[in-house]
């Protein structure tokens, strides 16, 4: 009368020796769910996923964004604060590195004599060393700069992969947990989508090699104050071209 519970009780404990060997994680055997404990973001289907992040990122009211874009053959190497009504930080290009303030409408730049010296005009390096430069709307320079200072232009050309969407498993982004997507198996560009919190874009690759993007700080804001009057310059026409 217990042969058969006793055969029951050993192809159990054969069943459970077996799911032990197998790689953890299986739900086969384990039952573990990767996406358990997460925003649930992970679960979706990958184009629903890239519009997800979006649209957490427009909706947050701060970020910082540092690396590389690769734009018209040249390389920029980023790290910005943005907001809504402003900007602040450093970008560098070709061995020079000037900061970039917005507040409102208003773009200032900031860099030494040598960035200034370099657009030809020798006489403008000493004048403009170190201060925030006014840059006057209708410069070619606000054109090409205000862009790294605006937070939704800047996103919206940014997160966007190219291609046939899918996903790319679970990865890790300096300690939180994403969920990556792919656009033609990441010829397309790659993104990494917090799986903690609200699904914040955290890592983008940009497609055909154009950079390489980190964000972090979503929503935490800052303050972007003009500049001290002696501390500004208003060149009062356009900016030497360096």
């Amino acid at each position: 009368m217990t042969a058969i519970p006793l055969l029951r009780n050993r192809r159990a404990a054969l069943l459970g020796a077996v799911c032990a060997l197998v790689v953890t994680g299986l739900a086969g055997c384990s039952g573990e769910d990767p996406d358990a404990g997460t925003n649930g973001v992970g679960k979706l289907a990958a184009d629903k996923i890239q519009s997800t992040s979006v649209t957490a990122a427009g909706a947050a009211d701060a970020v910082r964004l540092s690396g590389t874009v690769v734009t018209s053959g040249r390389t920029y190497r980023l790290d910005m604060r943005l907001k809504s009504d402003g900007g602040s930080g450093s970008v560098t290009s070709k061995g020079s590195t000037f900061g970039l303030l917005r507040v409102g409408e208003q773009l200032y730049l900031k860099a030494d004599a040598d960035f200034w010296n370099s657009s030809g005009d020798s006489g403008a390096g000493d004048s403009l060393h170190g201060k925030y430069v006014k840059v006057p709307q209708g410069d070619p320079s606000y054109e090409k700069f205000s862009g790294f200072t605006d937070k939704d232009v800047l996103l919206s050309s940014l997160l966007t992969l190219h291609g046939t969407l899918a996903t790319d498993g679970h990865h890790d982004q300096n300690g939180v947990r994403t969920i990556r997507i792919t656009g033609d198996d990441g010829s397309g560009g790659t993104l990494d989508v917090s799986l903690e919190g609200k699904p914040y874009p955290l890592r983008l690759v940009r497609a055909g090699g154009a950079g390489t993007l980190t964000f972090s700080d979503w929503g935490k804001s800052f303050a972007v104050t003009e500049p001290a009057d002696d501390d500004t310059v208003d060149y009062g026409r356009q900016l030497p071209s360096s």
